[in-house]
């Protein structure tokens, strides 16, 4: 095997492997290496069988890490799934397929100075990554060529009618959120029907769907850990000729070494290999080459509230596990219809912002001129699930017999940051974890809000109050009420909430890398993956990373040129 490739990839995740595709189908003369620290798993049952990614968490498919303890959760700490495979979180997630919210890119692309990071200059990678379940749609919004088949649950199989359809959309009519035909064109807010990557019933893995095994010019090396990115000084900079791995072989990159690492372990490589904060460093007797503070810092991620509901009848075959969902294509996806964006009404938000502003908490905190004021902006996800969300994701169960189903209130706009650290100087060491969450106001509102709409949604509507008797909470908080006080909330919430898992931030761009992708201060060294995200989306992230991975292989070609 040569030890000398164009570019070299670490990382053999959703973002690393797609760039790598479009880079290799565009020029084959190239010579490019992927070194994925996971297998191949393409024939894994748990990632070939529907429904089989809930099961894969907790796995040899899954880096399996916890936070350390959240000051602001009960000092719980919080499992933080992380796929260990070739097409990385897609070996594991569910496949959700949600651009977001053009707002959020547009606020992304203010803070870099660069229009091509906005929703406008990021849609053409939209189009180009997927393939509409409507190939009727408007092409100048949606792509019908793409590698990324997705569809929506009515259209995934005709035999896939869930009852609670219907009466889920009026009791959200009664709170006046109306429906939304199309949620991804950049207006996510409102009732839109539940998005889905999937193929054929089959979710899709980054690795299989983008072809690299037809792509000739791409060496892949599994089960194989990268320790630290080789630095040369070269006219008075830092210069990456290649990457060592964790048992000592090297290889040489004569173009660029490329990270596409994830949003935990793109900032621990850039660490270990002697860049990033110098105190950092310096603390576990790593040469500091690159002094860049950033590195690791504004790290945020969707948080996560779950809760169970009793059903009032559920001899109706209402939810999961009832004899009466006799066709297989109840099971060919997740059971559930809906997913509703909304927006925290603003006078709670400016409360928050103030107290945010006078304890110095959050992010541009000044209830001034906040960007999440504008009413552009949306700050939750909610979703109803037919079934009772297991225990491997949520840390409870109630039974899996039709008698209950699922609400997931989503933060998806949190204002608190966290960071990344290193445990030590081993790359196999995990790292330290740290999401900070619900350090702010506005997040604590934020989520408020949405427990109190889910509980008018089944305690209060007319639909909801013939369907749901009660909810089950976990063990130590009480029923849901609609006469809840903050406090009161706020205490439920520290005992019960978790991640929804998408980690982002951790080498921003504008921080660390610039709006081409490229280290600061070093040349040679890009990062492509959701670590770059300056600030969170509104989205789940799969169909995000497929654009950034589109954009970094524009990029990268263009400098070939």
């Amino acid at each position: 095997m040569a030890d000398t490739y164009d570019y070299i990839i670490v990382g053999g995740g959703l973002t690393g492997r797609a760039m790598a595709g479009r880079l290799a189908s565009r020029d084959k003369l190239l010579q490019i290496l992927i070194i994925e620290a996971g297998s191949n798993v393409a024939n894994h049952p748990l990632t070939s069988t529907p429904l089989a990614c809930f099961a894969a968490h907790h796995t040899e498919l899954d880096w399996d890490y916890t936070t350390v303890a959240q000051k602001h959760l009960n000092n719980r700490t919080c499992y933080q799934a992380a796929g260990k495979a070739l097409g990385g979180g897609t070996a594991i997630n569910y496949g959700t397929w949600t651009r977001g919210n053009a707002a959020d890119y547009n606020l992304w692309a203010k803070l870099v100075g660069d229009e091509s990071w906005s929703y406008e200059g990021l849609l053409p990678y939209f189009i180009r990554s997927e393939t509409h379940f409507d190939l009727n749609a408007d092409p100048a919004i949606h792509g019908s060529t793409g590698p990324i088949f997705n569809t929506v649950v009515s259209k995934s199989s005709p035999d896939r009618k869930y009852p609670l359809r219907e009466p889920l959309q009026a009791a959200w009519e009664h709170l006046g959120v109306r429906f939304n035909p199309d949620a991804n064109d950049g207006k996510p807010l409102g009732l839109a029907e539940f998005g889905e990557a999937w193929r054929d019933g089959q979710r899709q893995l980054a690795s299989e769907a983008y072809g690299l095994a037809n792509l000739r010019g791409i060496t892949i090396l599994t089960d194989t850990l990268v320790s630290k990115v080789i630095l040369e000084e070269r006219e008075s900079e830092q210069a990456a000729t290649g990457v060592e791995t964790a048992t000592g072989e090297i290889y040489n990159a004569s173009k660029e070494v490329i990270i596409s690492a994830g949003a935990y372990h793109t900032p621990q490589l850039l660490m270990l290999s002697g860049i990033g904060p110098a105190e950092e460093l310096s603390r576990h007797n790593i040469p500091v080459l690159v002094d860049c503070p950033d590195v690791g810092r504004n790290l945020h991620d969707h948080f996560c509230f779950p809760q169970w509901w009793k059903l009032r009848h559920p001899e109706k075959g209402l939810a999961m596990g009832t004899p009466l969902w006799s066709s297989p294509a109840y099971v060919t996806g997740l059971p559930l219809d809906w997913n509703v964006t909304l927006q925290t009404p603003a006078e709670d938000l400016r409360r928050a912002l103030q107290k945010d502003e006078g304890e110095g908490e959050g992010e541009a905190a000044s209830p001034k001129d906040h960007p999440y004021l504008d009413p552009a902006f949306a700050h939750t996800e909610i979703i109803v699930i037919y079934a009772p969300i297991n225990e491997g994701f949520a840390g409870f169960e109630a039974p899996m017999d039709g008698t209950h189903i699922s609400t997931l209130v989503l933060l998806m706009a949190p204002t608190s940051r966290g960071q990344i650290t290193l445990e030590n100087a081993n790359p196999a060491s995990a790292p330290l974890i740290d999401p900070n969450y619900l350090s702010t106001e506005v997040d604590r509102a934020i989520i408020r809000d949405g427990i109190r709409t889910v509980a008018s949604l089944l305690l209060e509507t007319p639909e909801g109050q013939e369907r749901v008797e009660e909810e089950v909470p976990r063990p130590g908080n009480t029923p849901t009420r609609l006469d809840l006080t903050d406090e009161e909330i706020d205490e439920i919430v520290r005992r019960a909430g978790i991640t929804f898992m998408h980690p982002g931030g951790t080498a921003a761009m504008g921080k660390v890398v610039d709006t081409q992708l490229r280290v600061k201060g070093v040349r040679g060294l890009r990062v492509a993956d959701a670590s770059i995200l300056s600030v969170p989306i509104v989205a789940h992230y799969q169909a995000v990373l497929y654009a950034v991975a589109e954009k970094a292989a524009d990029l990268i070609f263009g400098e070939l040129r």
